[in-house]
């Protein structure tokens, strides 16, 4: 495909380009270093050529989810969840814009899709769904924008863009920043419209440390930059967990902002977020998707520009807030804060003993100098209670 030239610094690699930057990606001495650290008891030299092996085959970046990612992201959902569904019930394409349920997916074309969802962890939401699509018989899976600030090394910038994604530009001027959302939507349109291509998009720049999911109008106003929204088929899609495994540095890090308003958290910071995203305790995940928002954003259509973008984005709030899958530890954090047992009905006596002993092992894992333990406790009950008060609105 002639991919426009504009795109070479942000776009994921094509299909001519994995064996280059596969065999880069291998000379890299810090990825070398990371690879070693899975199987410390082999040489290099075969570490790489059973890398190379496995690679054999391997031609687009689809090819290199299904052989290289598919696997890994399988083993995280068996050794750290409780296991992860899919709800795509919404998504069953019919000819006249509409859903049926009652046909198959696999046994027809589907159209490409947009999703924008909540946002649990910066590594494994679109990972999750890529597994998940694969599954359920989609032909692709998704592009996804990852921000450079996360790309601190070639390797890892290099990775990403076999993996489909495509670069997010952060710390940018007022002006820089415009130019970059213009070429970032021009692309996501260009990737949905002619490179056939599903996307991914958190609905808001960074995680909703107090899991009160709202749609930022900016992130809708960048996408609408490139082209019309209809055509990118935007689907609203709820991401749910049980356990959050960096509830205690959500909180952690509301403390540290509390006591120190200029706080901002280190490179480091960042990478053991994703370390303990990934590897940590889970229980059940569920992602669940809302029907496309074509099938009633022609209604918001004579709203004022100035209050077009909010109304959509509002709207897509309630789909999310109301494809939330609800755990007792959620209606028990409600009632924790309400100093009540409104809610007990979802929940028995264990689960309230189970969950209280998960939030003092999470609580325990804070070692903050000055640890302020009931504040820490609020705020990680207030997560937990926010998808309950946020479902019960949007109902």
């Amino acid at each position: 495909m002639n991919i426009p030239k504009e795109f070479a610094e942000i776009r994921p690699y094509e299909a001519e380009e994995m064996k280059q930057a596969f065999e880069e990606l291998l000379k890299d001495r810090q990825f070398n270093v990371v690879m070693k650290g899975f199987a410390p008891w082999l040489p290099k030299s075969v570490r790489n050529g059973l890398l190379r092996l496995a690679f054999k085959g391997v031609k687009t970046p689809l090819d290199f989810q299904k052989r290289f990612m598919k696997p890994i992201v399988n083993h995280i959902i068996r050794k750290h969840t409780n296991g992860c569904t899919f709800d795509d019930s919404h998504l069953v394409y019919r000819g006249d814009g509409s859903f049926d349920t009652s046909r198959d997916i696999s046994k027809e074309p589907s159209p490409r899709y947009t999703f924008v969802s909540n946002h649990r962890d910066i590594v494994l939401d679109s990972a999750f769904l890529d597994v998940k699509l694969v599954e359920a018989g989609y032909p692709t899976t998704v592009e996804i924008g990852i921000g450079d600030n996360l790309l601190i090394y070639p390797w890892i910038r290099r990775l990403v863009r076999m993996n489909k994604a495509f670069t997010v530009r952060r710390g940018l001027s007022l002006r820089e920043t415009l130019a970059a959302s213009q070429l970032m939507s021009r692309y996501i349109h260009f990737a949905v419209t002619q490179k056939k291509e599903n996307i991914w998009i958190a609905q808001r720049e960074g995680r909703a440390k107090d899991s009160n999911d709202r749609t930022q109008d900016a992130v809708l106003k960048m996408l609408a930059m490139g082209g019309d929204l209809k055509e990118l088929n935007i689907v609203p899609l709820t991401i749910s967990y049980e356990y959050d495994p960096c509830d205690y540095l959500k909180a952690q890090e509301f403390q540290q902002k509390r006591d120190n308003p200029t706080f901002k958290k280190s490179r480091q910071d960042d990478l053991d977020n994703m370390k303990t995203g990934i590897f940590g305790y889970k229980g059940r995940v569920v992602y669940r998707t809302a029907a496309p928002i074509n099938t009633w954003i022609d209604e918001l259509s004579d709203l004022p520009k100035t209050e077009y973008f909010k109304a959509v984005a509002e709207r897509m709030d309630r789909e999310i807030h109301k494809g939330y899958e609800l755990f007792p530890c959620n209606y028990i954090a409600l009632d924790e804060l309400n100093g009540d047992q409104a809610n007990s009905t979802h929940y028995t006596d264990d689960d309230k003993q189970n969950f209280g002993q998960y939030l003092s092992g999470q609580l325990a894992k804070i070692t903050l100098e000055n640890k302020d333990e009931a504040f820490l406790r609020e705020r990680i009950l207030t997560m937990y209670a926010n998808p309950v008060i946020n479902y019960l609105t949007a109902e």
